[in-house]
């Protein structure tokens, strides 16, 4: 479900966006732009799909079986995945150098992701990152359409919009929160008979993928901060010394398991 070169635009750092070039013509209507930029509109459209049928699934006096809708906005996230890694890398190759460029994609650590969920006991912390990529990458193409009706028209939506633009920064920041507590989660359903016992191991896998993210330098980034919190914690006087030594053994197996960033 969720590119850009810098940490400034990473609203497109996972499953990608691009943003859609700019009416041509003053008189273009919505269809026209919809029929100009088709593989953005069916991106756009597998988004919304992934936003409905998330708040549904947040939301049961909707109507609907929840997990029917967990399914199927994370089925929509892995579409939308899938048609942006196809625009990423769009000639598949038989060979090692095409594997690791394909997992360098944000896009294919999503569809990944979906992949992995899909099947799983329905979990809120599944979807939140999907749902949240979703309403950010679904942004700029709603502008698009926005203006196409007319420089004053849906200015409840141009203001949400605006907002959710605003906010961009701290919203990637909470889905790299998610994306790392959601590994205890992970680790709980097995204990609690609502995972496979593989669970933990293939989403360690993709917790390493998000780490190493070339576009997206949240997850290593709320690592770190997460890990300067505890140190200082730890270091007060008033921290029992079991768990200073809990929570430095913690840090110190966290350490041995992240993997090493490639130079960029």
């Amino acid at each position: 479900m969720a590119d850009t070169d810098n940490a400034n635009n990473s609203s497109a750092s996972d499953n990608g966006t691009t943003t859609p070039p700019p009416s041509s013509a003053q008189g273009t209507t919505v269809m026209g732009q919809l029929m100009a930029n088709k593989v953005e509109t069916l991106l756009w459209l597998t988004r919304i799909i992934t936003i409905v049928c998330t708040i549904m699934f947040f939301l049961p006096f909707f109507g609907g079986n929840p997990y029917s809708l967990y399914q199927r906005a994370l089925i929509a996230s892995a579409a939308t995945s899938a048609l942006r890694l196809h625009q990423r890398i769009p000639a598949v190759q038989f060979n090692m150098d095409f594997l690791r460029r394909l997992f360098t994609e944000d896009s294919c650590h999503y569809l990944f992701f979906a992949i992995l969920f899909i099947n799983a006991y329905p979990i809120t912390m599944a979807v939140v990152p999907v749902f949240l990529f979703a309403l950010l990458h679904a942004c700029s193409f709603t502008k698009l359409l926005v203006n196409t009706m007319g420089p004053n028209s849906m200015q409840f939506l141009r203001n949400m919009v605006g907002k959710l633009e605003q906010q961009q920064v701290n919203i990637l920041r909470f889905i790299a929160c998610n994306e790392i507590f959601l590994m205890p989660a992970v680790i709980v359903m097995v204990f609690s008979g609502k995972g496979s016992f593989f669970l933990p191991f293939v989403y360690y896998r993709f917790l390493t993928l998000r780490y190493q993210s070339r576009r997206n330098p949240y997850c290593r980034t709320l690592f770190a901060e997460l890990r300067m919190t505890v140190e200082y914690l730890c270091g007060k006087p008033q921290c029992p010394q079991f768990l200073r030594n809990v929570c430095y053994k913690a840090i110190a197996l966290i350490s041995r398991l992240a993997p090493v960033v490639p130079a960029q």
